[in-house]
């Protein structure tokens, strides 16, 4: 974890990096996985990569890997699933017309395999390319902890 203070107010930002692939990421892509202000905490897109930054073969093990991913950094962040209000996920589609079938039930089944009953705020896109090569998903969260 790298602390930064903010303005010189009583919060500070705290910055996270997952262990494994995250360490990748920040010496090779200068970037941390998560930041946390306050009860709030923002992480960066989480594809379906392993700690070597490969790829599996199925796209349903790849999304299923990225919301794994995703479980990681907000615990490193002090979060969990069930914090999440808010998901931005972007797909290379596998339909001509849309993200495709495949990639919308296994988001939905994940959604409700960890967060239960709540079903957060969600922005789907559909994109030609994500940052790494033979990358179909990429899962971005908001998390609010502590009391609602």
């Amino acid at each position: 974890m790298h602390e930064v203070t903010d303005d010189g107010s009583s919060s500070s930002i705290t910055f996270h990096v997952t262990p494994g692939y995250g360490d990748w990421a920040l010496a090779n892509l200068h970037y941390h996985q998560a930041l946390r202000i306050g009860n709030r905490i923002e992480i960066s897109g989480q594809g379906g990569w392993d700690d070597d930054v490969t790829f599996p073969e199925s796209l349903e093990e790849e999304i299923v890997t990225a919301f794994d991913n995703v479980e990681r950094t907000l615990a490193e962040a002090g979060a969990t699933w069930r914090d999440v209000v808010a998901v931005e996920s972007f797909h290379v589609p596998s339909a001509p017309d849309s993200i495709g079938d495949a990639h919308n039930r296994v988001m939905v089944q994940q959604f409700r395999a960890r967060m239960g009953d709540r079903a957060p705020i969600w922005t789907q896109l559909g994109v030609t390319a994500l940052g790494a090569p033979k990358m179909r998903v990429e899962i971005r969260v908001t998390a609010i902890v502590g009391p609602r």
